[in-house]
């Protein structure tokens, strides 16, 4: 496996060398309510087109829609919603950063999370020697085993320690009054557990590629039996007994018999999930409950189910050699971090990130 080789190239996100292009989750109506805007935005955060907006029309921030926040360091495409009504005002309205794109109208406001992922192209600088057959080598990898869906780093925070006033939050510790950053502080601190969880899950895989079951439950400290079979699955990332499934790339979550499911899982039908702690949410069972359990904690927020492992879809790779440039463009489901893909191609190891 190629992700343990070290990687130098130059990558800094930058409106010249990243772009992002949101896709959808459905074909507007082009009837109703809602004025859809597909816009494109240099060097902002998606908050800060919103308030342009905001200021613009005279129009309260709580009327904006948007599906995801986008990179502040790109050039990226994405869909906002607004009220038909202040349609007209649009006419006149201009900015060096903002491009209005398109109009579609619809019945309803777009929501977080609705769409169905993101299409992104990345320039990488100082791509020498071999660092161009490193890159490659790992991108053969990925595409034909996928990659851990870790939440990627610019969730916890230019220190990295957000989660840890989202855990204070938790343990009543600390008080926030501002919603917003409430509910960052403490998604923060739940995608630190995911992570963390997630980590756990890739040792055990890759344990099982060195030792026996019986071996590997004393070394774990399992109950004996629990991980009968794991050594003959091929796949990467293993799978184990009380998974809960979703389909791939998107669906509802479920229970599957373990046999079925890692010839699902090869075929990229579906994928296994991880816990977002929180309320209303369905736990695993079984031996993959034992490991769950771990990083369970319990919160007032409502909980999630989130895929541990995706399938990038690699579009296009181009060296260019009088450069020493390397371009590529993938495609992501909703949720995952373009940056944990190159931190792969850095060689990170696919257990670093935490």
């Amino acid at each position: 496996m190629p992700l343990s080789l070290k990687n130098d190239f130059l990558f800094n996100p930058s409106s010249k060398d990243f772009s992002v292009e949101e896709v959808p989750l459905y074909d507007f109506s082009g009837v109703g309510e809602h004025l859809i805007l597909k816009v494109r935005k240099k060097n902002l955060t998606t908050w800060q087109m919103v308030d342009i907006f905001s200021n613009f029309l005279g129009v309260p921030k709580r009327e904006f829609g948007y599906a995801g926040l986008k990179d502040k360091n790109a050039i990226t495409i994405q869909y906002i919603s607004l009220p038909k009504k202040y349609e007209n005002k649009l006419d006149s309205f201009e900015h060096s950063q903002i491009k209005i794109l398109d109009k579609f109208l619809h019945d309803n406001k777009i929501r977080v999370g609705h769409l169905k992922g993101n299409k992104f192209w990345l320039r990488f600088k100082k791509v020498l020697g071999t660092n161009r057959d490193k890159i490659e080598s790992i991108l053969e990898w990925i595409e034909k085993e996928g990659m851990p869906n870790y939440f990627g780093m610019q969730r916890f925070g230019n220190s990295g320690k957000n989660y840890l006033d989202g855990e204070s939050i938790i343990d009543g510790k600390l008080k926030i009054r501002d919603r917003k950053k409430r509910e960052f502080l403490i998604g923060s601190y739940q995608s630190y557990l995911f992570n963390n969880w997630l980590s756990k899950r890739i040792e055990i895989s890759r344990l099982s590629k060195s030792f026996n079951s019986n071996e590997l439950e004393k070394i774990l400290e399992l109950p004996k039996g629990s991980l009968n079979g794991i050594s003959k699955q091929k796949q990467f990332f293993k799978l184990l007994n009380g998974d809960l499934f979703m389909h791939y790339p998107f669906g509802r979550v479920f229970f599957e018999d373990l046999d079925l499911a890692v010839d699902r899982f090869n075929k990229k039908d579906i994928s296994p999930t991880g816990l977002i702690v929180g309320k209303r949410v369905k736990r695993a069972t079984d031996i993959a409950f034992e490991i769950e359990k771990g990083y369970d904690v319990t919160i007032k927020e409502s909980g999630a189910r989130r895929y541990a492992w995706i399938f990038p879809e690699i579009n296009t790779k181009k060296y260019i050699t009088e450069n020493a440039h390397y371009e590529l463009s993938f495609y992501l489901p909703k949720g995952s971090y373009a940056t944990v893909l190159v931190d792969m191609l850095r060689g990170a190891e696919v257990g670093e990130f935490r």
